[in-house]
């Protein structure tokens, strides 16, 4: 008999009590026996006593009865007695009524039931050393053993409700042990029937034993009848539910039964207890069978809340106490018990889901078929972990869940933390599991899904052990010595993360991060100063003594990249000092990193000052070098995390050496040879001879360059350290911060630096622009360069300065930076060699060359202006003239007069648009996004004052579109550049952008430059608002309120809103608000921006059904307005955005077959019938060179709008196929008039479009419309004829269309025909098959098709100049017709297919 292991507890408590009573009654030894023998033996003349005693038992009244042969042999004799006897079967009886009566005596029952003594030799014993009891030697007699269970159960009722005897022996629960393990039952029914009746009316803590041994007593014949009282008693008694379901799992039972068992305990899953929670399981996934499991998981999954069973109580008292384990809790024993108990719950599901792969995968399947958000819980996300560490065949496909659920918001950061929260305790076995899969998900290209990894390594380090947590670092710094960016930039986050979070675990394994510094090389500064703050935070904490190691490798390792001669090295040791220095002297205020600390010590201040000044010394030689630790030192201040007594030093020390440095009086005039004249150019105050202050730019560029020449300075010269001018913007912007941070933002000690004029001279080139030498050349470039970097980091300054006169200076600063870039414009176009100095000096941008376009401007302009023209005309901002076919160009080309006229009015643009200052972004200095609150300061009036400081005269400033044209577009690239972290700082300007978003343009009534200026304006400022509303992470829960703060910005500038409003109401409020501005779009460019904005609000919506009409129709109202041409251009509407906006009106229009057949029935053939460079009245953007883009789109919608119309089926009603059949009627009809189309326009562009979508359009009719028309035949007979004939026509003229393309020979038009002609074949084959399905073959017949052109002229191939007849038999075509008679010799009108087509186009093959 097989029995498996139980998770009861009362067969423990059993065999516990069976041990105690062996130990107990151990036998003594033999000399101690034989003395005391002859007064315990039985002498008793019964039948009973002789016969055991002539078959090898010796009873004893007092200790052990004595076994004096093997047990076998002691019941073969017996045995042998018994059947051999005289009286047999009558001597049976006497033998259990001896029985009945020697057990009377309720001590002797008890030695029957207890193991006896062995006499014999051990090694002469055949057996094994442990003795049974008397009464299951007897049970073992087969002759015996139904009339002993017949007395046992007699004689059990007696002791069912007595106390346990002082010996601590329960003697129902031996006497039913007696009935375990028998090597054969005799009569299992009646054994079965007895127990079932006994546990009936036995106490519930006996029945619990009773039904718990059921397996062990019982034959496999008798499970099923003992399943069904079990499930019977179950339903009775729910009390016994462990016990019973325990006993249900252990044997061989229905399918059916096991079902029903299972739905019962199902339905009060709800309300177990813990305790029970294992047995239970156990039993429900030992009954599942591969048809039911996804359906039992699936319930299981929803109605098992570990949560609430576990966090109540014991759970959280326990991860209390684990926490703080010096103190004891009286509830140590509950505690332990429900960890326990949690364990091996898991435990069961871990078997069930090793071993039962139909378990494993049904489990996974049920948690990914759970589409709701809300409906994910802790135990699904523990499940997967746990089935992932388990079942190494599923790993791949609990990735994939996982990263779907990652991706779809279901497991998010909340979720993750609760179940390492609840399930600790079982987590932390599988540690290596979830480290390997946290590594997977790294591995990741989505962001999100590389988050998520980061955290199963952030928790995992917050909840498991020690051991655990180096597991964690390990991996870590083995993603970031990996090399790839994504994984190091995250690996370091997660590290700050953990440093944050537990300090002192972090410290622990500080070693295994320190081995990183052996790494620096494939690391960019960003990453690299995350390490050191890393590093630097685990090194210097006070409290912390013990990190004095840490500290010493640092400044070892720092010290050997300062001194290194390689320069990327040296930039390394720069950043890893400022924040090593940052972090040893942060403000105890601001830093979570550094608590207790107060102000910094002596000693603590000389090791800052020391470093700080020992980076300053190794730098000092390289400007480059220079400028990046000013950069970095800005950095750390702008930060504020710097101590007052450092700040209080570092701002003596930077304002005396910049003053030393870069400032002069105005006095004195510079002396020395200099190429240009020195001028103080840009000041905004008048100063006299005496006073004053200006920057030393010039000059000290000059000294530069006389010192990179090779050029001997005099004594004098050589005494003063000459600065380079790189360091000039980096070195001010350190100054700034400094004095900000000092004096809370007042700038008052340096707003001299404002209005200062600087030593130049004159910019604009003039007409010695091309007289001047290439070195002249690249000189005035550095120049500007810097000067352009100087004022950018003036307006940084000084632009959320309050005073009316000091936002006047600085709208001044933004018209120079305006001016210097035009002038930068034209010296950039006639140096095409030239590289600007650096103005950021990460080591990223060290290696950063201005784009090689720019050096072929000059030759663009000698060649003359006609192939710009063309390649405005063409609309395509790539294409060079010769992609231009004839036509166009001669169409593109102006009149010479018109020519002349542009060339002498827009020189000056043209020159500004040969060189793109974009392409040089990288080598201006950033614009602080703090510059852009300059959009609100609206009117300026600055006051004039004379000498005694009286209001001399009031001039009035506001923001000029140069200006402002000049914002947006930094705005706009920070947009499309800016990170996901940071989009917080973008709403705050919202409110202005809105601001200015009205009126920005009134039309085209002022100057043309002017208009293409606000043009511009207004573009940029809705592409800003498009980047800023399409950002993916407005669907992120925590940026939610960001969302709505934005849209409250724009609803505002409507009317004022009401609080509390909802989200769908803030956008419809969006969009009628933006949608107004429709009337005032100033170019096509800015509609299509427009459009897309407002679509990216709709996308928001929960219901953006009700505003798509809406879109479309702004969409057909840009498509239909005339748009105010470019003065180089033919037309200014590029091809791409056109396309864009053409497909957007088609795929929001409510109905796209009426939409195309009004443009293509209406406006082309009045494009047709206009002149040659006129366009269609109905649709100004149709012209002739834009034909192609509307045909392409047409094509495209129409293929697509068909191809997503569900096929008709026989059980549909009458109504639906007719509507069905008139859709397919309108979709042919614009299908026919598009094909025909290309008799007029027959541009390659053209044809190449319809081969495409034309094979598209028949293979949807194929799969489509052909079954609608299978099961519409015989109602609407006429209607499909007159359909099928129709389309017929437009399948010949594509057959004629691949006849064109073979005799032209076009590659790029023939490789579409072998798949056009097999799709019209499968359609002469549908129609025919049609046709016979509704009993009309008749109507089908075959003809002659004849090869024509696009013309209708019939091709002449070798094999028909031949044979006229073969040509005939080999091509054939099918027609559908209304009449057999009506047969037309050449098939010319009617034949249905050219869709159907020559079989075998022996003629035209090549």
């Amino acid at each position: 008999m097989v029995s498996k292991r139980r998770l009861s507890k009362s067969e423990d408590k059993e065999s516990l009590t069976e041990d105690a009573s062996k130990a107990r009654k151990q036998p003594l030894s033999k000399k101690t026996k034989k003395s005391h023998v002859r007064d315990e033996v039985e002498e008793n003349d019964s039948v009973f006593v002789k016969l055991l005693k002539t078959s090898g038992v010796i009873l004893k009244t007092e200790s052990q009865n004595q076994l004096t042969v093997d047990q076998i042999v002691f019941q073969k004799k017996l045995f042998q007695t018994l059947r051999k006897h005289p009286s047999y079967p009558k001597i049976i009886e006497e033998f259990v009524s001896g029985l009945e009566s020697y057990i009377e005596d309720q001590d002797s029952f008890r030695n029957c039931l207890l193991s006896c003594e062995r006499l014999q030799d051990e090694e002469a014993s055949m057996g094994t050393s442990y003795s049974k009891s008397l009464i299951k030697l007897l049970l073992g007699i087969d002759i015996l053993q139904p009339v002993i269970i017949k007395t046992l159960f007699e004689k059990l009722p007696e002791f069912l409700f007595e106390n346990v005897n002082s010996d601590g022996l329960n003697i129902p629960r031996l006497i039913i042990s007696q009935l375990k393990w028998l090597d054969r039952i005799v009569d299992g029914k009646d054994l079965t029937t007895k127990i079932m009746q006994l546990i009936s009316i036995a106490p519930l803590y006996l029945q619990h034993d009773f039904v718990t041994s059921l397996p062990e007593i019982l034959g496999d014949s008798q499970h099923a009848d003992v399943g069904k009282e079990l499930s019977e008693l179950l339903m009775e008694n729910t009390l016994l539910t462990v016990p019973i379901l325990d006993v249900l799992s252990s044997l061989r039972l229905d399918p059916k039964l096991l079902t029903q068992v299972r739905q019962l305990v199902m339905s009060k899953l709800l309300s177990v207890k813990l305790d029970d929670l294992p047995v239970i399981i156990k039993f429900i996934l030992h009954s599942v069978t591969a048809t039911d499991a996804l359906e039992v998981i699936s319930e299981l999954r929803e109605k098992l809340d570990l949560q609430h069973c576990i966090l109540p109580s014991r759970l959280q008292a326990s991860q209390s106490k684990l926490k703080n384990k010096g103190r004891q809790s009286s509830s140590g024993n509950q505690e332990n018990s429900g960890r326990d108990c949690v364990i091996l719950f898991f435990d069961v599901i871990k078997s069930a889901v090793r071993y039962e792969k139909i378990i494993s995968e049904a489990w996974i399947k049920a948690i990914e078929s759970t589409a709701s958000v809300s409906e994910h819980k802790t135990f699904d996300l523990a499940m997967l972990l746990i089935i992932y560490s388990t079942n190494t065949q599923t790993k791949k496909y609990i990735e994939r869940v996982l990263r779907n659920k990652i991706r779809s918001g279901c497991f998010q950061e909340e979720l993750l933390q609760s179940t390492f929260y609840i399930h600790y305790l079982v987590l932390k076995d599988i540690c290596p599991s979830i480290l390997s899969l946290a590594q997977s998900l790294l591995h990741s290209l989505d962001q999100s899904i590389i988050l998520f990894g980061s955290l199963l390594y952030k928790y995992a380090f917050k909840f498991f052990d020690t051991y655990c947590q180096q597991e964690v670092v390990g991996a870590l710094v083995t993603h970031i010595c990996s090399g790839n960016e994504a994984e190091v930039d995250t690996a370091l986050d997660a590290l700050l993360e953990l440093v944050v979070l537990n300090p002192s675990a972090m410290r622990l394994n500080a070693v295994f991060v320190k081995g990183i510094l052996d790494y620096l090389d494939n690391m960019s500064p960003q990453q690299i100063r995350k390490l050191f703050y890393i590093l630097s935070s685990l090194a210097f904490s006070k409290q912390h003594e013990a990190s004095s190691h840490i500290q010493d490798d640092m400044h070892l390792v720092i010290r050997k990249q300062l001194s290194s001669t390689v320069f990327k090295y040296k930039l390394i040791g720069i950043i890893g000092a400022v924040t090593m220095a940052g972090i040893m002297a942060a403000d105890s205020r601001s830093s979570n990193l550094t608590q207790g600390r107060t102000d910094l010590s002596n000693e603590e201040y000389t090791q800052v000052t020391s470093l700080l000044q020992l980076v300053h010394s190794c730098s000092e030689q390289s400007p480059q070098a220079s400028a990046l630790y000013y950069d970095e030192f800005a950095n750390l201040i702008q930060g504020g995390k710097l101590a007052p007594k450092a700040l209080e030093w570092v701002g003596q020390t930077i304002l005396n050496d910049f003053q030393d440095a870069f400032v002069v009086d105005f006095c004195v005039s510079p002396e020395g040879d200099y190429p240009f004249p020195v001028k103080a150019l840009y000041g905004l105050e008048e100063y006299s001879s005496h006073d004053g202050i200006v920057i030393n730019l010039l000059p000290l560029m000059f000294s530069q360059d006389f010192a990179k020449d090779g050029g001997r300075m005099t004594s004098k010269e050589s005494d003063q350290k000459v600065v380079s001018p790189l360091c000039l913007a980096p070195y001010f912007r350190l100054l700034r911060l400094c004095v900000e941070r000092q004096h809370d933002g007042n700038l008052e000690e340096i707003d001299g630096l404002l209005d200062c004029p600087i030593f130049l001279t004159d910019l604009e080139p003039g007409e010695r622009l091309e007289s001047m030498s290439v070195k002249e050349h690249s000189f005035m470039c550095s120049l500007i360069f810097l000067t352009l970097n100087w004022f950018r980091e003036v307006v940084n300054a000084f632009c959320q300065q309050t005073s009316p006169e000091m936002k006047g200076k600085v709208l001044t600063r933004l018209k120079h930076i305006v001016e210097l870039q035009r002038i930068l414009e034209k010296y950039l176009a006639v140096t095409p060699d030239y590289v600007p100095p650096l103005a950021n000096f990460d080591l990223e941008t060290l290696d950063v060359t201005p784009p090689t376009t720019a050096a072929i401007s000059a030759k663009i302009r000698k060649q003359g202006k006609i192939g710009g023209k063309k390649r405005k005309a063409d609309g395509s901002k790539t294409s060079s003239p010769d992609t231009l076919s004839k036509e166009d160009s001669s169409e593109c080309d102006p009149t010479p007069s018109n020519r002349s006229q542009l060339e002498k009015e827009f020189k000056g643009k043209e020159e500004r648009t040969s060189v793109s200052l974009q392409n040089y972004h990288a080598f201006f200095r950033e614009l602080d996004i703090e510059v852009f609150s300059i959009l609100h300061c609206g009117l300026v009036t600055k006051f004039i004052l004379d000498t005694e400081m009286h209001t001399e005269a009031t001039e009035v400033m506001q923001l000029q579109p140069p200006e402002l044209l000049f914002l947006l577009e930094d705005l706009s690239q920070k947009l499309e550049n800016m990170l996901t972290p940071s989009v917080a700082k973008r709403i705050p300007f919202l409110k202005c952008l809105a601001a200015e978003n009205q009126g920005v343009v009134d039309g085209p009534r002022t100057k043309v430059e002017e208009y293409h200026m606000m043009s511009s304006c207004y573009q940029r400022l809705l592409q800003i608002f498009h980047g800023l509303f399409a950002w993916n992470g407005f669907f992120q829960l925590e940026n939610y309120n960001l969302l709505y703060s934005a849209l409250e910005v724009l609803t505002n500038q409507l009317k004022q809103g009401e609080p509390d409003q909802s989200l769908d109401e803030l956008l419809s409020q969006s969009f009628n608000y933006l949608q107004n501005f429709s009337h005032s779009i100033p170019s096509f460019q800015c509609a299509l921006y427009l459009i897309r904005l407002l679509m990216v609000i709709l996308e928001k919506s929960t219901a953006p059904t009700q505003k798509k009409e809406k879109i479309a129709s702004l969409a057909k109202q840009f498509l239909c307005r005339v748009w105010p041409s470019g003065e180089k251009e033919k037309s200014s509407i590029p091809t791409e955005q056109l396309h864009t906006l053409l497909s957007v009106y088609l795929e929001h229009t409510d109905s796209v077959l009426k939409a195309i057949e009004e443009i293509a029935g209406v406006a082309v053939p009045e494009l047709i019938n206009s002149p040659k460079d006129a366009s269609s009245s109905m649709f100004p953007t149709l012209t002739r060179q834009s034909f192609v883009i509307f045909f392409r789109v047409m094509m495209a919608e129409l293929e697509k709008t068909v191809k997503g119309l569900q096929a008709g089926t026989a059980a549909d009603s009458q109504q639906i196929h007719e509507e069905k059949l008139l859709y397919w009627n309108m979709a042919v009809r614009d299908f026919s008039i598009l094909i025909n189309l290309i008799k007029v326009f027959d541009s390659r562009p053209v044809l190449h479009v319809c081969l495409k979508y034309g094979r598209l359009f028949v293979e949807a009719f194929l799969k489509q419309c052909m079954p609608l028309l299978d099961f519409s035949f015989r109602k609407h007979r006429e209607d499909v004829l007159s359909l099928l004939e129709t389309f017929q026509l437009n399948t010949r003229l594509l057959h004629h269309l691949c006849g064109h393309s073979k005799i032209h020979q076009d590659t790029k038009l023939t490789k579409h025909v072998p798949l056009l002609k097999k799709t019209l074949e499968l359609l002469v084959c549908r129609v025919k098959a049609m046709l016979i399905f509704n009993n009309c073959r008749e109507a089908f017949w075959l003809g002659n098709l004849k090869n024509r052109d696009l013309q209708g002229e019939e091709i002449i191939s070798q094999n028909s100049q031949e044979s006229t007849a073969e040509e005939s038999e080999d091509d054939t075509a099918s027609q559908v017709s209304k009449s057999k008679t009506t047969e037309d010799a050449e098939n010319d009108e009617v034949s249905d297919g050219e869709k159907e087509q020559d079989s075998d186009e022996s003629e035209d093959s090549d």
